[in-house]
């Protein structure tokens, strides 16, 4: 039945007991009155069950999510973002999945068009935190809320949330390794050690730096550690990018000028694996003394072969499935229109406000827990590391 006839017939029930009614008020009548509300809501609801259905994905599952990663160039990124939208696709949502070659117009380009095609919500992994305020100022604009992904998005208002792991711990965690098997509380004789960190336009770079030297300055101004090189400003020790290549050439240098002689580097303190990797290089190509104890972060698969063969020491491993799982969680509380989860918004002030934040833990992993963390938890299979 058409919509039209049903509400015709609606109207003429209606007429009809109200004339029953106003007739007299007779037994009849009154159980004719009686019932013609009961008729009216069955076809009311009749109509409704004729009208087409439209799927309302706006607001929940079925949203699209764009999600912005730096590159394809390093491994962690390749697995945060495919973690990311394997797991929002679990969850019901679409998901426009975008890596920008580590080229910050690039990105601008993509989180554009990630406005104009219909994204409700971004989830943003910058290159350059502080590259992104036109673009985040459309979705502002726009009412699309923006959550930050392990790189903190600088000086913009249009952050909704920040998640990431606990990035001083991780600088914290390393600068405590090195403390333990160099054993400076105990030892007197002085420990050599060079460091290396990451890309001074990623903030994280801060916290990583800052809490491995927050635990090593107090050696260093005791001199239980020397910095040979003279490098100890965050200027001086960043490596663009985190490229392997340009922290590969930094330590040629360093080796050259400062350990060519037979004096032993004891130790090297690396932001991540990337730089690392190529400190592992340079040593392999022009270090001839003892090998050094060097540190690490994201538990790539070449380091973790190289930690199994004794050519790095430890990695910070920061499970991105953890990391994942909070951010499809973020996302599903905001596009419910509630809030979502955090537990600190105190930390993380991106220079127009403190950023409400979810820190996941991160996890030192070493020769003697690499199976039990790395493969027992499937996160990579013996194969992969062989």
């Amino acid at each position: 039945m058409k919509r039209s006839k049903l509400f015709a017939a609606i109207m003429t029930m209606a007429v009809a007991a109200s004339m029953m009614t106003g007739c007299g008020g007779n037994k009849e009548a009154a159980v004719t009155t009686a019932a013609a509300p009961a008729a009216t809501e069955a076809a009311t609801e009749a109509a409704k069950a004729e009208e087409p259905k439209k799927e309302d994905t706006s607001g929940g599952a079925g949203a699209l999510v764009g999600v912005a990663m730096p590159t394809k160039d390093l491994q962690r990124w390749n697995q945060d973002g495919e973690n990311m939208k394997k797991q929002l696709e679990a969850a019901g949502y679409q998901v426009d999945l975008q890596y920008a070659s580590n080229d910050v117009q690039t990105q601008v380009s993509q989180v554009e068009n990630m406005i104009s095609n219909g994204c409700e919500i971004l989830v943003i992994a910058s290159i350059d935190g502080s590259s992104l305020g036109e673009p985040l100022g459309q979705a502002k604009e726009a009412g699309i809320p923006v959550i930050a992904y392990d790189r903190l998005l600088m000086n913009t208002d249009a952050v909704s949330y920040y998640a990431t792991f606990d990035n001083y711990m991780v600088g914290q965690k390393q600068g405590e390794y090195l403390v333990d098997v160099l054993e400076l509380k105990t030892s007197t004789e002085p420990k050599n050690i060079e460091l290396f960190t990451g890309d001074p336009a990623d903030n994280n770079c801060v916290f990583f730096f800052g809490g491995a030297m927050d635990v090593l300055q107090p050696y260093i101004d005791e001199g239980k550690l020397v910095v040979k090189s003279g490098q100890t400003a965050f200027e001086q020790v960043a490596t663009a990018n985190w490229d392997s290549e340009k922290s590969q050439n930094r330590m040629d240098t360093i080796i050259a000028g400062n350990y060519s002689d037979g004096t032993v580097l004891h130790a090297v303190m690396c932001s991540n694996d990337s730089t690392a990797l190529g400190v592992e290089n340079a040593l392999a190509s022009s270090y001839v003394g003892d090998y050094p104890v060097i540190t690490g972060q994201d538990c790539d698969v070449a380091n973790v072969k190289n930690m199994l063969v004794g050519k790095q020491a430890m990695s910070i491993f920061k499970d991105t499935r953890t990391l994942a799982t909070q951010v499809v969680k973020m996302v599903d509380a905001v596009m419910q229109g509630g809030t979502a989860e955090v537990n600190d918004t105190k930390t993380y002030d991106n220079g127009t406000g403190v950023i409400p934040t979810y820190l996941c833990e991160p996890v030192a992993v070493t020769i003697d827990n690499y199976k039990e963390m790395l493969i027992d938890s499937g996160y990579y299979t013996e194969d992969q590391i062989k």
